[in-house]
């Protein structure tokens, strides 16, 4: 048993006459705490374990904002937890952004079980394929028991239902015995609807910006130092208490901040800093919607220090490419996908600067190719948003077949950017990822439902078509239905020669400039070289004879019958075909 321990209990309400800690049903009046203006604090003997929560102005006891556990939900009392309690099996030095090939999974429908216990299970099947890190979606609390986690509201806590703050410790602890790094997806730019109390504490959000969720978090009005600092130290507290490699942060384009130093900056300051304390690589990880270079300039250059984002511009043009889909945001890219896909190989973005027709005006801003690395960009083929934002949640197998599948992999391998793979994707899964929910509140429920219906009634399904958030059937669709042995697909095994293609050849330094590309649009063939390899791809239904540069050419993967390099420098490739090719020096 272990034993109660005196401890500390702080909270900041700045706007409080009088706070009471709630501990074990015991209330305690607690004192402002000296030099820290809106703190109050209390000293109480308690154990782990232990519930407790904060009255304020002898309102409702609410639950800690900075809760580390949350065992009755966003809406139950906070719970004693000490994270320097876990023993650690496994020593960690770390892995960088430099050769990280990324894993997204959902921790709630990787397995049926849908548990940290049950994801651990099938790490093994990931050591094998040869990723170099899990990227785990949301996992702070949320309302009930599934949901995709962007709607959590306490940015300190671990969702009970997976297995609470001590089972991610046993899931990355897990990972590290497979030698597999752990990053994780965090939301700072707002909470859920539902359980969101911090707006009773203090001036958490503010009205001075708008975002699609509402009223912004509050980065630069009244009050703003202390909610960066409570976002800034949840996110150090994962990266310390759970030995995670690095972050991935939800939609920074809606961290509207007017401060002379953004949030971003000192943000990956912070983590930067954080890194050199420990010893070890911490990575910063963007999904941003402003195709603005500054996201990942180093923050000496003027930009914002973040270590990658993800490159949605690469995947419209790849999917785009391959389906031959052209509503939404694929119609600047479907007018001439072999184009597209070539300036996002060698420039990055797509959109830097010119048109958008899905915006109605210029967007974006181009890199320095020649000081720009290629790994500050994330490619994929398929993503959480890609495939579940999509009004049935096709996967790209389902969409377009395993063949052309097989043709995605290899610019998103053995391409120029940080890869990252779907979960499923690397045996061609097509069960679908869907939008489930499971909100407690009847009222929100129902509106969740009825936007999901309207948002794809005005692009022309039905609503009986429209899987229904909170019927829990529609998670169980989404739920991976695993091979009894994953190894043994084909697909498989090309993710796995991929991967290892990429590993053997693909210096770490490569800069955007370092890509080249040649393409047919009519023909629908492309050539990309690659720092030392060359990347084949014919996604016509008939055959290509491509011809390529002098030297020698060793054929080091090809989906399928594709004979070998022609001695005059060309290519042959059947329909539907991709080569991996490595250049001599």
């Amino acid at each position: 048993m272990v034993p109660m321990r005196s401890r500390i209990f702080e909270v900041w309400a700045p706007r409080a006459g009088r706070v009471t800690l709630h501990l074990s049903g015991r209330p305690l009046a607690m004192r402002p705490a000296d030099g820290r203006e809106g703190w109050w604090r209390a000293e109480a003997a308690a154990g782990p374990g232990a519930r407790y929560g904060f009255a304020l102005d002898d309102g409702p006891v609410l639950p800690d904002p900075r809760a580390r556990r949350l065992p009755d939900g966003p809406e139950g009392p906070a719970a004693v937890f000490d994270p320097a309690a876990y023993a650690w099996r496994h020593r960690w030095a770390g892995r960088g952004l430099p050769g990280a090939v990324l894993y997204e999974l959902h921790v709630g429908t990787f397995t049926r079980e849908g548990t940290f216990a049950a994801a651990a299970g099938r790490l093994p099947h990931l050591a094998r394929l040869g990723v170099t890190h899990v990227q785990l979606m949301p996992v702070c609390p949320f309302p009930g028991r599934h949901g995709w986690g962007y709607d959590g509201v306490a940015p300190w806590a671990v969702h009970e239902p997976y297995g609470g703050p001590e089972g991610l410790q046993r899931f990355v602890d897990a990972a590290h015995g497979h030698g597999l790094g752990v990053v994780l997806d965090v939301v700072h730019n707002h909470l859920g609807p539902s359980g969101n109390h911090l707006p009773e504490f203090g001036p958490y959000f503010t009205d001075r910006h708008e975002t699609p969720w509402g009223w912004a978090v509050n980065l630069d009005g009244p009050g703003s130092p202390e909610v960066r600092a409570y976002l800034i130290g949840s996110a150090l507290a994962f990266l310390r208490d759970f030995r995670l490699d690095g972050l991935r942060l939800d939609a920074v384009h809606t961290l509207l901040d007017d401060s002379p130093r953004h949030f971003l900056a000192e943000l990956s300051a912070a983590v930067d800093g954080h890194a050199a304390q420990l010893g070890r690589p911490l990575f910063l990880v963007a999904e941003s919607d402003q195709n603005d270079p500054a996201t990942t300039e180093p923050r000496g250059a003027g930009g914002r220090g973040l270590h990658a984002q993800w490159n949605d511009d690469f995947h419209h043009a790849l999917h785009a490419a391959l389906t031959g889909e052209s509503q939404g945001y694929y119609a600047d890219f479907a007018r001439a996908p072999m184009a597209a896909l070539a300036k996002t190989l060698t420039g990055g973005f797509f959109h830097d600067g010119t048109h958008s027709a899905f915006r109605g005006r210029p967007h974006g801003r181009p890199f320095d190719r020649a000081a720009t690395p290629a790994r500050r960009l994330v490619g994929y083929a398929q993503t959480h948003d890609q495939v579940g934002n999509r009004a049935l949640g096709e996967r790209l197998a389902a969409l377009a077949g395993p063949e052309r599948a097989a043709l995605a992999a290899v610019p998103v391998l053995c391409g120029p950017f940080t890869p990252m793979l779907f979960m499923g994707e690397e045996w061609g899964a097509t069960t679908p990822w869907q939008f489930f929910t499971d909100h407690q509140d009847p009222e929100l429920a129902a509106a969740v439902r009825d936007g999901r219906r309207r948002e794809f009634a005005a692009h022309g399904w039905a609503a009986g078509e429209i899987p229904d958030p909170q019927d829990p059937a529609t998670r169980e669709r989404s739920c991976l239905d695993w091979p009894e042995r994953p190894e043994l697909v084909w697909l498989w095994a090309w993710h796995r020669s991929l991967i290892g293609i990429r590993n053997a050849h693909l210096p770490h330094d490569l800069a955007l400039a370092d890509v080249s590309v040649r393409f047919d649009e009519d023909g629908r063939w492309l050539l990309a070289d690659v720092g030392p390899l060359t990347l084949a791809l014919n996604l016509a239904d008939s055959p290509a004879t491509v011809r390529v540069g002098p030297g020698s050419l060793t054929r080091l993967a090809t989906t399928h019958r594709c004979p070998p390099p022609g001695r005059p420098g060309r290519l042959r490739m059947p329909p539907r075909s991709a080569m991996v090719l490595l250049r001599a020096e």
